[in-house]
């Protein structure tokens, strides 16, 4: 009977120290990408391709506008 509680408090723990480590997390960053192609710029918080190299950033907001990374 003890083994089966020490089991379910070890679950327990691992599942509450899991959800204490995603409170943490911030978004990810944006960033500013320009296109290889015709020099469009994109705001995207990954690269969008092959055709696109970094122009600038990292931004906290999705117009590229705000310096800085999200959440500090």
């Amino acid at each position: 009977m003890k083994s089966k509680t020490m089991k379910k408090s070890i679950v327990l723990l691992a599942a509450g120290l899991l959800l204490s480590l995603s409170v943490l997390a911030a978004p990810a960053p944006w960033y500013k990408w320009k296109s290889k192609l015709n020099s469009e710029v994109w705001c995207t918080q990954t690269s969008p391709g092959d055709g696109w190299v970094l122009s600038s950033g990292p931004y906290k907001d999705a117009n590229c506008k705000i310096d800085g990374r999200p959440g500090k």
